[in-house]
């Protein structure tokens, strides 16, 4: 699904007059969680998911077929974990 066809969805059941409002509203969501992981908060959406962040070590490695390692540094990822509502409406699809 592109984001134009969500931006449809969404408008669709969101129940927007305009693909202009519901893709406003989109965008703010996008944002909002965006600023918030960036503050290293967690946004917990009861039934749909939590919204987080992790810190990852530094990882050194060898390029396969090559004598070249590479060391990855330490870094902030951000991570979603599925609520169990969200789970079992697909599962049960």
């Amino acid at each position: 699904m592109t984001k134009a066809e969500f931006v449809e969805l969404v408008q669709k059941n969101g129940e927007f007059g305009s693909k202009a409002a519901a893709e406003k509203a989109v965008k703010a969501f996008v944002d909002s969680v965006t600023e918030a992981l960036v503050k290293k908060d967690t946004v917990s959406l009861v039934g749909f998911g939590t919204f987080s962040t992790v810190e990852v070590a530094e990882k050194s490695g060898k390029v396969p077929g090559t004598d070249k390692t590479y060391t990855k540094a330490a870094h902030t990822a951000p991570k979603f974990k599925i609520g169990k509502t969200l789970k079992d409406v697909v599962a049960n699809a």
